[in-house]
């Protein structure tokens, strides 16, 4: 067996699974792989299984009494598990209203990086970005992909208050705020779509191995769409992604 996943004890009541240390999709549709193949083959207790960029967590709910069998058995598990598993996965399309009325730091990032904010949302609606998984917030998108003439640091002063919907950029990174939150990302725009609610099943229709395509639209159209959010009316665009 590969050198990885390392597999460590982490607490008295988790199990930590460790693959390759980059981030990258190839790494991705290792540790979703295996955790899919845990999820329907094996781990028949109640357990909750969360990945990372390149890690399985998984977190029983009582302390693990025998460790050392867990691990065996994890490891004969991690024989079975099909590596070359292909990632399921669905492409949603956001809108995105770029208008100065959201796009806080819009200039300013165009003016440090010598392009034009119609350049910054060109490139920035030009990309399929890939879920790597969830987390900081309900919700919240941890996406690979932005373009490396994008990358900007975090504002040395983070914001107390961050709008819900605000799309932001934090040095490698892109995402939703999904709910109101200090932040310290450089914001440039906004999305009325709301990515989690608690009322349904599940409360994020987004999930890892997805992909993600930022589209234009008019501060007219934002607002009509907040409106039918409101209503219940709106639905996110999405199809399976072939890429």
């Amino acid at each position: 067996m590969d050198e990885y996943p390392k597999i460590k004890r982490l607490g008295e009541r988790a199990i930590l699974l460790e693959f390759e240390p980059e981030i990258s999709p190839d790494t991705l549709k290792k540790v979703l792989g295996v955790k899919k193949f845990f999820q329907e083959n094996t781990l028949k207790e109640k357990v909750e299984i969360s990945n990372t960029y390149n890690s399985l967590l998984i977190t029983y709910n009582v302390s693990i009494e025998d460790v050392y069998g867990s691990v065996l058995n994890l490891k004969d598990d991690l024989s079975k598990a099909n590596r070359s598993f292909r990632i399921v996965s669905r492409l949603f399309h956001i809108p995105v209203c770029y208008d100065d009325v959201f796009a806080l730091d819009l200039a300013e990032m165009a003016g440090s990086k010598n392009l034009s904010k119609k350049q910054i949302i060109e490139l920035h609606s030009s990309k399929d970005y890939l879920v790597y998984f969830t987390g900081f917030l309900p919700g919240f998108l941890y996406l690979g992909g932005l373009p490396k003439t994008l990358h900007f640091s975090r504002r040395k002063h983070p914001r107390s208050k961050i709008e819900k919907g605000a799309v932001g950029i934090g040095e490698k990174q892109t995402g939703i705020y999904p709910q109101e939150s200090p932040g310290g990302w450089n914001i440039i725009g906004n999305s009325p779509v709301p990515l989690f609610d608690p009322a349904l099943d599940p409360p994020c229709e987004i999930h890892a191995g997805d992909r993600i395509r930022f589209y234009p639209v008019s501060l007219e159209e934002h607002r009509r769409m907040s409106s039918e959010v409101k209503k219940g009316l709106y639905r996110i665009k999405s199809e399976e992604y072939n890429g």
